[in-house]
């Protein structure tokens, strides 16, 4: 399967360069965990790390459930890996597959655009309970923006480090 990853636009409204953006760095997660087997996917940077490809996946699924769903949304739903709300138990891909991660991880991508789409703006807010604060729609694109990035920074190495891969 080829991942097709569109570049976002050099011009354009607030809304649609960060539905761009957001896309662009969902994408790039998967294209540094294509073509990998499930071995390699749980495959750790080094000693102590529990980092992985597999654990970033399933780290963005829980990211984005938060982020869409409980926040925005505020559905009272329970966290996909952890009972406690700790993201970093994601990162536990022991007898995980690549089937499971990334089918936790659409679906709570589709929840997420649906959730964008039907917002009547960007400025709709819900609460963010670690914050203690109300956080808009724009302010959750942008820090999973900035999450997807960072994580993307790390996929790079983790897939060089797999096969030698480099790049995009």
């Amino acid at each position: 399967m080829t991942i097709e990853r569109i570049s976002p636009p050099l011009t354009g409204g607030e809304r649609e360069t960060l539905r761009a953006y957001l896309d662009f760095h969902r994408a790039t997660l998967a294209m540094k965990c294509e073509g990998l087997g499930d071995e390699e996917l749980r495959r750790r940077s080094m000693p102590p790390s529990t980092l992985s490809l597999l654990g970033l996946v399933r780290h963005m699924a829980e990211v984005e459930r938060t982020w869409f769903r409980r926040v925005i949304n505020r559905e009272d739903i329970p966290f996909v890996w952890s009972a406690t709300g700790d993201y970093q138990e994601a990162y536990d891909t022991s007898g995980a597959t690549r089937a499971e991660a990334f089918d936790a991880w659409q679906r709570e991508v589709e929840h997420a655009r649906r959730i964008e789409r039907e917002a009547e703006s960007l400025d709709i807010t819900g609460y963010q309970p670690r914050w203690e604060e109300h956080v808009s729609l724009r302010l959750v694109m942008l820090h999973l923006i900035h999450e997807y990035a960072r994580h993307n920074g790390h996929a790079d190495f983790l897939r060089e480090g797999i096969d030698g891969t480099v790049g995009a």
